[in-house]
């Protein structure tokens, strides 16, 4: 009996065991898990990429309101990165979401050293962005400037009238809803618009006379509507060196004193857009349809995109005189 009770006696000291070792494993697993799921996280992969690093982030194409984009900048201001180099190759947009992103910039180079690199282009709202750093570096053959407001909208009045359209309305004043493009633009109308497009050059005017130091007659000479080439641009004080990103690193190290030697890491923003293939060929059919070819071939050239963006435009693009 006394061997019986020595083998139960055993096996239930081994059964403890075996439950106590698999209770610790799932524990080690689900601290595992937890610790997987927080290092892939935005703000678990800045903490593990970042240390010592300097962060990259591009803004590509169109520029408009863009919470997520805005969401991923106050993550950054948040990180151990060293320092930001900005690249900018962009046309410009909404002037609200050039002047959100120009916002969000000028929050995060006061928490980090920033430095911009222009690509190919930075005209417009892509210029806009580009003001919140306190130095700006642009290829010799890169575009730059655009310093202009616009404010576009399409009539198809006299269409309407040729396939026998006509909109009724009702509206609580003369200037409710108005241009609606579906009738002559009234002279209040336009004044109204001019006066909200002044307002706006203005703010964009005094922003880069700010934001770049400069006078009177500096500010007439680049702010009527032309880009410019890094070349050129740096003698009017819209850029501050011709280079590229080791220019910026090189920038960053003597005049910020960030450490030498770091790796620069790629810091993800939200998409701008997502594929509007299959919107740009139903415009382009339906355009076709009702016999405007020109206005097709012009949405197949530039995207449809661009007819997404609402309010006023700080954009250029060229052969549009913007």
């Amino acid at each position: 009996m006394s061997l019986e009770s020595d083998v139960i006696v055993d096996r239930r000291r081994i059964r403890r065991k075996l439950t106590f070792w698999r209770v610790a494993a799932v524990l080690v697993a689900i601290v595992a898990v937890v610790a997987v799921g927080a290092a892939l996280s935005p703000a678990g992969k800045g903490a593990l990429t970042s240390t010592g690093s300097i962060a990259r982030i591009k803004i590509d194409g169109l520029i408009r309101s863009n919470s997520e984009r805005i969401e991923a900048l106050e993550r950054l201001e948040k990180s151990s990165h060293a320092a930001v180099i900005v690249h900018i190759n962009s046309p410009g947009g909404t002037t609200a979401g050039s002047e959100e992103l120009y916002t969000a910039l000028m929050r995060l180079k006061a928490k980090k050293p920033m430095v911009v690199v222009v690509e190919g282009l930075a005209a417009s709202g892509g210029y806009i962005a580009a003001l919140a750093s306190d130095h700006i570096i642009a290829q010799q053959s890169s575009l730059v400037g655009s310093i202009g407001v616009l404010f576009q909208f399409p009539n198809v009045s006299e269409l309407m009238k040729t396939v026998g359209v006509k909109v009724e309305e009702v509206k609580s004043s003369p200037l409710k809803a108005a241009p609606n493009g579906f009738e002559p633009t009234s002279p209040e109308a336009r004044a109204a618009l001019e006066s909200l497009v002044r307002d706006s050059y203005a703010w964009f005017r005094d922003l880069v006379k700010n934001r770049r130091a400069m006078d009177d007659a500096q500010l007439g000479i680049v702010a009527d509507g032309r880009v410019f080439t890094g070349r050129q641009a740096i003698g009017l004080k819209l850029i501050d060196e011709l280079g590229d990103e080791k220019t910026a690193v090189a920038w960053l190290e003597s005049e910020k004193k960030v450490k030498s030697g770091l790796p620069i890491r790629d810091f993800k923003l939200a998409p701008q857009f997502g594929d509007l293939t299959f919107l740009r060929a139903a415009a382009t059919i339906t355009l076709d349809a009702l016999g405007l070819g020109a206005i097709a071939r012009q949405v197949e050239q530039s995207g449809v995109e661009r007819l997404g963006l609402d309010g006023m435009l700080a954009l250029w693009a060229p052969g549009t005189a913007r």
